[in-house]
């Protein structure tokens, strides 16, 4: 865009009228004022008037600069006018810490809240840190300090959710990944988070496994009484007789009570010794010992559906995180 010519054959420099030229000592365009009668002809050295310290500093839109009081950002004693508020400094971390975070962030791995709603509790004096409530913003701690919310110490390990199809003969017992035949290893790269399976899935058995940190949820879904879904595609030794079948709807009671089977049935276009079977107890090995009291051996088990999550794009030996919706509706089983 070009400059607009007001004044014959001075130019004006596009920031309101005024006519502008280059000088020795300048930096870009200055403006040059002639004779005394301009307000802005004087330097601040030379103005004595009580406004002297709001001379005009950056245009506006009548081709005058903003003022700025220096005096409201001085600092010292000699400082006047209103001061900007001073933050707490924020705890330094140590060099070359890794282990050392932000408090927000600790909390927000914790599971508790957002980092911006951690913010508004850490204000309200409700976070404590190793016994001492701590309200600085960006304060920073180790992760072997305690911190607490409400008296509730936290677990700073981010939550993870990870679900596996578990292969056959792998063992979801197994506490060390790096053990052969470990299902904890298959999920081993999976987060750096310290998981560990929801229940157990016998070694021979496979299907999904559910892996988290969230002890809360752990405890929630290996209740003896959950009442959550679980279905299983079994196949026996033997073709299942129609009056077994109708026993089994009508419930089995074995040495540790009775066995809480929703629904069993033959699979569609399978063979009979192929039955799918949904049921709600939380009891080890019960499928096992179901058709074991029945004189039925069971030769082959895959866990189709956990508590509503499916093997649905999630091949054999594979995992994957769970999505949002999916944790949501894990932590609303009672």
């Amino acid at each position: 865009m070009g400059r607009n010519n007001f004044d014959g054959d001075k130019k004006a420099s596009g920031r309101g009228s005024g006519t502008f030229k280059k000088t020795s000592g300048a930096r870009g365009n200055s403006p040059s004022h002639k004779g005394n009668n301009s307000s802005l002809g004087k330097s601040s050295s030379e103005d004595s008037s009580p406004n002297a310290r709001l001379k005009p500093s950056g245009s506006n839109k009548k081709g005058y600069r903003k003022t700025v009081n220096r005096d409201t950002f001085g600092a010292g004693s000699q400082a006047k006018g209103p001061q900007l508020a001073t933050k707490t400094p924020a705890k330094p971390a140590k060099k070359g810490d890794d282990n050392s975070i932000r408090l927000n962030r600790y909390i927000s791995n914790s599971g508790v809240c957002s980092r911006r709603e951690a913010d508004i509790f850490i204000a309200a004096g409700s976070i404590k840190v190793n016994g001492k409530a701590v309200v600085e913003m960006g304060y920073k701690v180790a992760l072997s300090d305690v911190v607490s919310f409400d008296g509730v110490v936290l677990n700073p390990e981010k939550r993870a959710y990870i679900l596996l199809n578990k292969p056959k003969d792998f063992d979801s017992s197994a506490t060390d990944a790096s053990q052969p035949k470990s299902a904890l290893g298959l999920v081993a790269n999976a987060t750096k988070s310290k998981i560990k399976p929801v229940g157990r899935l016998d070694k021979s058995a496979s299907g999904l496994l559910l892996f988290t940190n969230d002890g809360e949820l752990q405890t929630k879904l290996t209740k003896p009484k959950n009442g959550f879904r679980k279905i299983y595609h079994a196949t026996l030794s033997k073709s299942l007789k129609a009056d077994d079948l109708e026993k089994v709807r009508k419930g089995i009671v074995l040495e540790d009570g009775p066995v809480r089977v929703h629904e069993i049935s033959n699979i569609e276009g399978s063979p009979a010794t192929e039955v799918g079977i949904e049921i709600l107890s939380a009891k080890n090995n019960i499928i096992k010992r179901l058709f074991d009291h029945l004189g039925y051996e069971l030769i082959k088990l895959d866990r189709v559906v956990y508590a509503g999550l499916t093997k649905k794009d999630l091949p054999r030996g594979q995992w994957r995180t769970l999505t949002e919706q999916e944790i949501i509706n894990l932590k609303m089983i009672q």
